[in-house]
């Protein structure tokens, strides 16, 4: 046993032995947790931090630690998730951002408690969710920059308490108009995406508010609208509820030009080696 794997046991062992509620094991060099069967017993653990390693999978054991409520994976190798992980009945927090996940495991909308999903930097798609996805009612910020969404379905609008959505950094070709029905939503971030137009009913978001954020850079917008957004916020999300963004945007949906072309991005958060 290296090193390092004898510092991780002797962390569970102390956790175990003394109850703790947190257990950090970040950036310790582990590429499996077969190695620690006791890491799974640990019931009392509500936060677990597992960030800056190499793991590639997690257990389906994972379900034991029933306290749970947030657990960091972020700046791994996972592939995939356990369909397990959303039998913790307490889990809030989950960051797996920086992982190689291609999607989400079956039965993810199940999840009773998530508040914040950090998915970050990975290889997410259009087809990388389960169809109860955006059931997850309790869902207050949903992180999906730098992945490889083209677009997202009128589902989303089931998420109705949702505050922050941030999809920078992605292949966006659109907006659904349903996004609109979010009334809840204090930050939008769809900047460096592809996206010309947006839907007439995002105008009607609580986005002006100073303390709100809306961004929305470097997209190949019709000119009206890259001229709002040089004005500011207010001037966009008026300007999508005139009259004449009205017109403007049917014009642009009945001309029904391709999308522009995708566009070498170089990925904004850099994996630490």
């Amino acid at each position: 046993m290296t090193g390092s794997s004898k510092s991780v046991k002797k962390a569970i062992e102390e956790a175990q032995n003394k109850q703790f509620e947190e257990l950090d094991l970040q950036d310790k060099g582990i590429s499996t947790l077969v190695d620690f069967p006791q890491l799974m017993q640990l019931r009392d653990l509500t936060i677990l931090t597992l960030s800056h390693n190499r793991l590639q999978k997690i257990p389906d054991a994972i379900s034991n630690l029933t306290s749970l409520e947030n657990l960091n994976l972020f700046n791994n190798e996972l592939e995939m998730l356990p369909t397990t992980l959303c039998n913790l009945p307490k889990l809030k927090f989950l960051n797996c951002g920086i992982n190689k996940l291609k999607e989400l495991p079956k039965g993810f909308g199940a999840c009773p408690q998530l508040e914040v999903l950090d998915l970050t930097y990975n290889e997410l798609n259009d087809n990388s969710f389960p169809g109860n996805f955006f059931y997850l009612a309790p869902l207050r910020a949903l992180y999906l920059g730098d992945n490889e969404f083209e677009v997202l379905p009128p589902a989303i609008k089931n998420l109705t308490n949702l505050q922050v959505l941030v999809v920078r950094d992605n292949d966006l070709i659109s907006i659904p108009k349903e996004m609109g029905e979010l009334t809840k939503l204090k930050e939008l971030h769809i900047q460096n995406n592809r996206l010309q137009v947006l839907p007439v009913e995002i105008g009607s978001l609580d986005l002006i508010n100073p303390k709100h954020v809306f961004r929305a850079d470097n997209n190949p917008w019709i000119q009206e609208i890259a001229d709002q957004l040089v004005l500011g916020t207010s001037h966009v999300l008026n300007y999508l509820k005139s009259d004449g963004y009205k017109r403007r945007y049917q014009e642009h949906l009945d001309q029904k030009r391709p999308p522009p072309p995708k566009k070498e991005r170089a990925k904004t958060l850099k994996k630490k080696k």
